[in-house]
């Protein structure tokens, strides 16, 4: 029977998950994706790893151990997800060996609290890729103006960085030119630049959920409602996507990087992320189907793998309906939507989202530490 995500892969498509906990490592369900589905990365973030060491008493006894050591409660976390993604990494490594190190990355977010500190978010990303201390990691750093500093910084040190929280063209144009800049300054300093990786992580469903909402608004004002309103219902966040692959090739594929590229540097991949849908009423699979080309990853959860594996079909779809988009992105616009606005204020949403869930698990963790220490 085929498998549509092999498909994909044959099509310049990497399938990353969107998911990682212990269980799944210790379990073997990350080693059965790679062999079976051909998973050729993992990501994290905040909100996966509070839910992941929430439900599962799998990590009480490195709790245990962290308390009784006198770490802090920050020093804790970071031990355990470390010493997870040390862990999935490793598994991947024979797909970051064979794909000469496109794939087979592990991607761990800096404290979503210093988003709005370059100089603390340096700090963290030197941490973490000297604790996990594995090629084939990627320091995930939001792509917030305040953090655009840090993202050049880091990789023009040789960090790996996953750039997330990405919406809207404009600051993912910014994060391409950061990731040049990085390049060129090592290329000044006679440092190797081919082995420089990066991804610019673009979020999709919640434009939709933003931009729908708004259109909901103006519809519930008329009379009866209006048909090209409801026709731009769940467009938006597939035509931004699709703007921003164009943007990517006018730089990656132009004259912007035909220098590094010729030095061997690699192009910094869209990645598209946040997939699964979220309106009940659109297909299951509507952030795949349209948003498949070469030189990009897609970050997938449970649900959505299932679904596409079940009734996706892979095509090279990406470069298609460029034109629509750019009508789409234009005629909402014209409604007093702007796309760029939305992206800022979903990648502030974004950021209070992530720190929100590290504050939750923050305080499960503090609330274990006191139970182990009154027992002490």
């Amino acid at each position: 029977m085929p498998n549509p995500w092999k498909e994909v892969e044959q099509l310049g498509q990497s399938l990353w998950y969107d998911n990682l906990s212990r269980e799944f490592i210790q379990s073997g369900k990350i080693a059965r994706m790679i062999d079976e589905l051909g998973l050729r990365g993992i990501t994290s973030n905040p909100t996966i790893f509070e839910k992941a060491i929430s439900a599962s008493d799998i990590y009480d006894a490195d709790i245990d151990a962290g308390v009784r050591q006198g770490l802090s409660t920050d020093a804790i976390y970071e031990r355990l997800t470390t010493d997870d993604v040390r862990a999935a990494a490793d598994m991947l490594r024979p797909v970051f060996d064979r794909t000469n190190g496109i794939d087979g990355f592990v991607s761990i977010e800096v404290d979503p609290r210093i988003a709005s500190n370059a100089d603390a978010s340096i700090e963290a990303a030197r941490r973490l890729w000297k604790t996990v201390d594995r090629p084939n990691v990627m320091i995930k750093i939001p792509g917030t103006p305040e953090c655009m500093p840090a993202i050049r910084q880091c990789l023009s040190e040789g960090i790996n960085v996953n750039i997330t929280l990405l919406f809207g063209i404009e600051n993912y144009t910014d994060v391409a030119h950061a990731y040049l800049g990085a390049l060129r300054e090592r290329q000044k300093r006679g440092e190797d630049i081919t082995k420089i990786a990066s991804v610019a992580s673009f979020f999709l469903s919640r434009v939709d959920t933003n931009v729908d909402a708004e259109l909901q608004a103006k519809v519930a004002t008329m009379n009866g409602g209006d048909r090209e309103m409801d026709a731009l219902m769940g467009t938006a966040a597939v035509a931004n996507a699709k703007l921003a692959y164009e943007r990517f090739q006018s730089i990656f594929h132009g004259s912007e990087f035909a220098d590094l590229l010729k030095a061997g540097a690699r192009p910094q991949r869209c990645l598209w992320a946040s997939v699964s849908t979220k309106n009940p009423k659109y297909r299951d699979v509507m952030y795949i189907e349209p948003l498949i080309g070469p030189e990009t990853v897609t970050t997938v959860p449970d649900e959505t793998i299932v679904a596409f594996a079940d009734h996706g079909k892979a095509a090279d779809t990406l470069t298609l309906g460029i034109q629509q988009a750019h009508k789409t992105v234009d005629k909402l616009r014209s409604l007093g939507i702007d796309t760029e606005r939305v992206a800022r204020e979903l990648q502030i949403d974004g950021v209070k989202k992530f720190s929100d869930s590290f504050g939750v698990l923050a305080q499960k963790l503090e609330s274990k530490r006191h139970a182990i220490e009154a027992a002490v």
